[in-house]
């Protein structure tokens, strides 16, 4: 099996790539540039691809994400665009995609459910399992690399290519 992408959505996600034990190979912050409408951050397709296509991945899981109560349209059509800019750029590299809803991924994992905490709590289950690269959760911002990362363990356990207690080293 090749190795697998967990992408966690939107300008202040992440791309992570694990093997199919669930070793973490590499991490990035999602491709982002000031280019968006009002100079907002808007997920780059050029970027993304070149991330994609180095990663040599069988497969991807992706955050499913859709408009949130109260969001605006901006915001609503800004999560839109990215998530196409990323379907797009998962479909020309061939790699196939699929869709995690945030409560499926994160019971997956053992985050607990509500929108309180579960940033810094997605951050210690990443260090919990790779404490070896712990530099790579270290900051409150490096959340996005912390749930692309277990949004790909989810996806392994889902396929049953790890088990519920496989520690990713």
């Amino acid at each position: 099996m090749k190795s697998i992408l967990g992408i966690d959505i939107g300008a202040r996600g992440g791309v992570a790539i694990l093997s199919p034990t669930g070793e973490l190979i590499d991490i990035a912050d999602m491709p982002t540039l000031a280019d968006g409408p009002a100079g907002r951050k808007a997920v780059n397709a050029p970027l993304l691809a070149s991330i994609l296509w180095k990663s040599h991945a069988g497969a991807a899981f992706v955050e499913f994400v859709g408009a949130r109560p109260g969001e605006g349209p901006v915001g609503a059509f800004a999560f839109g665009r990215a998530r196409g800019v990323i379907e797009g750029a998962l479909g020309a590299a061939g790699i196939p995609a699929t869709f995690l809803t945030p409560q499926t991924w994160k019971r997956a994992v053992g985050i607990p459910p509500g929108r309180d905490g579960t940033k810094d709590a997605a951050r210690a289950e990443a260090i919990r399992r790779w404490p070896h690269k712990a530099d790579l959760f270290a900051r409150v911002k490096d959340d996005g690399r912390a749930e692309a990362a277990l949004i790909a363990v989810a996806g392994l356990l889902r396929i049953g290519a790890i088990t519920g207690g496989e520690d990713g080293h």
